[in-house]
């Protein structure tokens, strides 16, 4: 299903998916640009491939650099894809995210455990025909990756919360207070945005380990909480270079093969309904 056909003499071991704000990975040693084809068209970018402390590593922009491409065009298809072909093991997700509950504050980092789909018209799965396959989504994150991320933030003193539900909208537009209310208060999500999905879906189906380091840029409109641009911006630059940070210290850690005792992302095909 993932013919490895990557570019000659490129490989990459992590690959890191940098959401808004972080276009640059800037910790990436001996950086080269790679345009992988996939059957599914481009990926949103060139992919930046080079070593961090050792570890080989692959940067992919999903806007694209300079955000020129909203959640709902993404190609996540071609994104996956073109992690898996570069030899990919695990994926670490970045993504600006906005709070549904005040002890989730503005700044914070939060490592989901769960997420609900909430999007309308994307591009779910690499089965459309004539092979199909059912993979489990129970526990959608790799539980391996998750904890080496908490434990990354922890150790940087950052604050971090380990668990939480991630409501991913269709977008682009944000929600009305009457939608927000009911993530929050119905559906008891914690954090809402829009590209985790189908990401996380395709990741699985890829049978690649991945999490999301998503970083609280503001409540959401629930909390009827004057929010301006200015300090969004401000937030989102602190996170910004505090992922970085995250990022350094982590990719050590994923030197190795991730721990099958702890996920079974690597092996969702052996259980999937066909």
């Amino acid at each position: 299903m993932f013919p490895i056909v990557r570019p000659e003499g490129v490989s990459a071991h992590v690959g890191i998916i940098g959401g808004s704000g972080l276009y640059d990975p800037g910790i990436v040693e001996e950086p080269v640009e790679v345009r992988v084809y996939t059957p599914y068209g481009e990926p949103s970018d060139f992919i930046v491939v080079g070593k961090v402390k050792g570890v080989p590593v692959a940067f992919l922009p999903r806007h694209g650099r300079g955000h020129r491409i909203p959640p709902h065009m993404i190609n996540y298809r071609a994104n996956i894809w073109a992690l898996k072909t570069l030899g990919v093991k695990w994926v670490v997700s970045v993504s600006a995210v906005g709070s549904l509950r005040w002890d989730y504050r503005p700044g914070d980092f939060v490592v989901p455990d769960q997420f609900i789909d909430m999007t309308k018209g994307r591009k779910y799965t690499f089965f459309d025909g004539p092979i199909t396959a059912h993979v489990s989504m129970a526990d959608p994150f790799c539980d391996d990756l998750r904890e080496k991320i908490i434990d990354t933030v922890k150790g940087l003193g950052y604050p971090v919360h380990g668990k939480g539900t991630y409501v991913c909208i269709e977008g682009p537009r944000f929600s009305t207070r009457a939608e927000s209310r009911v993530w929050k208060e119905v559906f008891k999500a914690d954090i809402i945005g829009m590209t985790l999905v189908p990401e996380v879906n395709l990741a699985c189906e890829a049978q690649l380990c991945y999490a999301t380091l998503a970083m609280v840029t503001d409540y959401d409109v629930w909390a009827e909480h004057p929010v301006t641009a200015e300090e969004v911006e401000k937030i989102m630059k602190q996170n910004t270079e505090r992922a970085r940070k995250v990022l350094y210290e982590l990719i050590p850690k994923l030197a190795g093969e991730p721990d099958e005792k702890k996920c079974s992302c690597c092996k969702s095909l052996s259980y999937a309904i066909v």
